[in-house]
């Protein structure tokens, strides 16, 4: 979305505002365009050009959801660093998302069909030991977000 038509998505009486702790996503009458607002914070959310409705004016919904863990797992490894005094210089997240044969996957339960599978690579800059690099890996799995989506979720919906 651009700048002048993220302010409005071109839907009357939906709202444009979300409460501290709330993400108010807003579609207008065409394409797949979305004003996502979080706080004060305003971004966009679209489809590639390549796809019947996409305008590539943001990331994709799969693109967000890799950096939701990105950041997630970026933030865990720094407040821990910084915790126990490990000389972490900064950390880089690589991530992708895909679909996989169940059958494919070795530690998984289901082994019909296909479930999504993430990879995320993680570079972790500084001096850093052997031990410490080991320890940070367990940790990066400790991220907030990773136990959400690896967790059982509910997600429940209401026609308001």
């Amino acid at each position: 979305m651009t700048s002048e038509n993220l302010q409005s998505p071109g839907v009357p009486g939906l709202s444009e505002t979300a409460k501290e702790g709330e993400v108010t996503v807003t579609g207008g009458p065409k394409g797949f365009a979305q004003e996502i607002v979080a706080g004060q914070h305003r971004l966009a959310a679209d489809e590639p050009t390549g796809v019947i409705g996409g305008t590539g004016t943001g990331p994709t919904p799969y693109d967000l959801l890799l950096a939701a863990v990105g950041a997630c797992t970026s933030m865990t490894l720094r407040m821990y660093a910084d915790l126990k005094k490990i000389p972490l210089e900064g950390v880089r997240v690589r991530l992708r998302h895909g679909k996989i044969h169940a059958a494919d996957c070795v530690s998984c339960e289901l082994k019909a069909g296909k479930l999504d599978r993430i990879e995320r690579d993680i570079e972790l800059l500084g001096p850093l030991t052997v031990e410490q690099r080991l320890r940070l890996m367990e940790i990066a799995d400790r991220c907030p977000v990773h136990r959400t989506l690896t967790s059982e979720i509910e997600i429940v919906s209401r026609l308001v």
